[in-house]
């Protein structure tokens, strides 16, 4: 999002060692000031082994991580929150966000991911009830459907945006009756999967903070995952804006909107 020129507030805690890794955020434009050291914890890791048909093994850390509860909405300037996303993280830091959220009218985005076989029937309902979006990938989505007993019209429903990403056949956005399809984009290389679909999230999420429909905001994410895609490391690509705008101009129509978000 920060590489995009989007404001972004990260809330996150973090070990004794995650100094040089919270500067290198902090030198691409992310607001590092809801960051949270715990000089007693490491930050927590995340390792995982992928084979040649992107079939992967995961295995984490959860370090401070486990301390994720001690940071606060109210911490923070959250009158000023346009949108909260609500990511994996401690499963009660993570509904402590969504309370905090309904109690503080913060529209957020409830993206529960690899804590969903965690996740207990109410809490994903409890979570998915309020919020602004719900995005997960299709396989999340059954598991959402099967944990939670709820339709995919019925959950259609209950947010104003639900988000659904299929890998090669690209994703699906619902909002208030309509549907858009979004394809992915051509990529030089498929290096690793990991973060792809946090990518998508943030080229997304930054194209509609600034106004984007959700056609082409969902673009954007298309264009923002393949610089994932291509690069080992879910942190390792870089690009101006204008090199982004010139990829994306390759693939789908160029609008004035388009040419507004891009500031070319």
């Amino acid at each position: 999002m920060a590489l995009l020129g989007h404001p972004c507030l990260l809330m996150a805690s973090v070990g004794n060692d995650a100094e040089t890794y919270i500067n290198q955020l902090q030198n691409v434009g992310v607001d590092v000031s809801g960051i949270k050291f715990f000089e007693d914890e490491f930050t927590s890791s995340f390792f995982v082994s992928t084979d040649q048909q992107n079939r992967q093994i995961a295995s984490f850390f959860i370090g401070a991580m486990g301390r994720a509860s001690e940071i606060h909405f109210h911490e923070q300037d959250y009158q000023q929150v346009k949108l909260a996303i609500i990511s994996p993280n401690a499963p009660d830091a993570m509904d402590m966000y969504v309370d905090e959220c309904q109690e503080f009218n913060i529209p957020y985005v409830y993206d529960p991911s690899q804590q969903i076989p965690r996740s207990t029937c109410n809490t994903l309902r409890h979570g998915i009830d309020g919020a602004y979006m719900l995005i997960a990938n299709d396989y999340e989505l059954e598991l959402i459907k099967d944990k939670t007993r709820l339709s995919l019209d019925t959950l259609k429903g209950m947010v104003k945006v639900l988000i659904v990403t299929r890998g090669k056949e690209g994703s699906t956005i619902y909002t208030e009756g309509e549907r858009f399809h979004v394809p992915i984009v051509p990529v030089e290389r498929i290096a690793d999967p990991t973060g792809v679909g946090d990518a998508y999230r943030a080229g997304l999420l930054a194209g509609h903070g600034q106004g984007l429909g959700w056609q082409e905001a969902g673009q954007v994410g298309s264009i923002a995952a393949a610089y994932v895609l291509e690069q080992v490391g879910t942190q390792k690509h870089n690009c101006t804006k204008a090199e982004f705008a010139q990829r994306y101009f390759q693939h789908f129509e160029r609008t004035p909107r388009l040419e507004t978000f891009f500031e070319v």
